[in-house]
This record gives structure tokens, sequence and C-alpha cells, in this order.
């Protein structure tokens, strides 16, 4: 399989905090991988290490064949690398229209902006009629789905998502991991999931690696991960 993103060895932290020690993962085009594990495990400071908010202590991160490492944050959308944070963090006092349109700032999708928002409102037909509406008047759900709506601007290659289903009802976390899907197969995009529901993120996943305290304990394809006693014990209740 074509990896566009691959980690080797990588530690990072903050300042002379270190939190991952020795993190080796990859992700293959077109494929969903799942990162699992407890909070406070180093999930996000994964996530924000590889987008450039977080410095590398040692390692090499690569997308797409090509050094990223310590690459500034605001460089990685233009590359096709898009990271969507926990919570979405919309801009609340403004409007839906003008959070998407920030997700096109780099040179390449602003030239492009008025496409792909016909494309984002195809996709999220919601927000074609919401389009003027506060983005903190949105539900939390929708504020979520808005979220990646902003991130599809940017023409990724590689969606990142920090724990997209936190504190959402069980249904509308259907309704992400669907539209998850979605993206791979009709827009040929990537993705890295973070996730505390280890159930979920794995059901939707090709491949998972199970992060504790800051290092890979285990890795294999979902079915693996699923059916092995111990995750099944730690993080599923069964």
């Amino acid at each position: 399989m074509e990896k566009i993103l691959s980690v080797d060895n990588l530690s990072s932290g903050y300042g002379q905090f270190t939190v991952l020690r020795d993190i080796n993962l990859y992700v293959g085009k077109g494929e969903i991988v799942s990162v699992v594990g407890a909070n406070g495990a180093g999930k996000s400071t994964l996530l924000l290490t590889i987008s450039g908010h977080l410095a590398t202590n040692a390692g090499q991160i690569k997308f797409e064949d090509q050094s990223i490492s310590n690459l500034p944050a605001h460089d990685c959308p233009e590359k096709g690398l898009v990271l969507i944070p926990e919570g979405g963090r919309l801009f609340p006092f403004m409007t839906v229209l003008e959070n998407l349109q920030l997700g096109a700032y780099h040179s390449t999708a602003r030239h492009d902006m008025k496409r792909k928002l016909e494309e984002v409102f195809e996709l999220f037909p919601l927000f074609a009629d919401r389009s003027h509406q506060l983005a903190g008047r949105l539900s939390g759900g929708e504020r979520q789905m808005c979220a990646v709506a902003r991130a599809m601007m940017a023409n990724p290659k590689l969606l990142m998502l920090d724990e997209p289903s936190l504190g959402l009802a069980p249904i509308m976390v259907g309704k992400i991991f669907e539209l998850i899907k979605q993206l791979v197969k009709t827009k040929n995009v990537s993705i890295l999931l973070v996730e505390q529901n280890v159930g979920n993120a794995l059901d939707l996943s090709e491949r998972g690696y199970v992060l504790e305290q800051g290092q890979i304990r285990k890795s294999g394809t979902s079915e693996e991960l699923l059916n092995d006693p111990d995750i099944q014990r730690s993080y599923m209740g069964l």
C-alpha cells in the first residue's frame, strides 16, 4: 500500500516534558486508521505534533514521501494535511459561511473557493440553508459537521480528526462516522482518527494503533484489535 503519512521513531512533548516516545505508524492512501487509547495517553499530542503545532524532539514525519518534521502548522494545509481539533473549534460569533471561508485560507484553496463552497454545500446541504447563521447557534453535532466542512474547504489529502464523537449523542456519532466513510469513498481523502470510543473507531477503520502512556502498545487490523482480550477488557468493558 502506498503511504501518505509515515511517522518513524517520533518523540515529542511540551518543553522538557516528553509525552510521546518512539512512535511508529503510517496511513495508506485512501485508508482510515484509528489511534485509540484512554484520556491522557498522548493521542492529541500526536496529532498536534504531526500537524506542526508541537515540535518533534526526535524521529521523523513524512507526508507523501517528503519530510514535514517541524513544518510550521500554517504550512501544513497547503500540502493537504488538515487537522480538525477536538470540539471543532469554530468561531462562534462568525457565521457558518465565514467559518467555511476560513478553511480556504491558503493560496491554492483561496483561488478555488467558489467551487469548493459549492462542493461543500452539496455534501452538507444543511449549511447551504443556514450559511448566515452564527456558528455558535449550531448544535454540538452540527458544529462538528461544520468543522469537517471547513476542513474540506482546504482540499485535504489527509484529514486528522481529534475525538469527533466527544460529547455527541449516539445517533449523531453515527452520522459523523458515516460522513467520514463518504469522504473517503467520494473525495479520495485519507483519515487518521483519534478516539477514546474504541469500539466505534475500530468499526470504522481498517487498521488501528493502541496508545498507552505515550507509546504504541498494540497495532493491527481493526478486526484483530476488536478481538484482542486485553483491549476488550481494558477499553470495551467486555
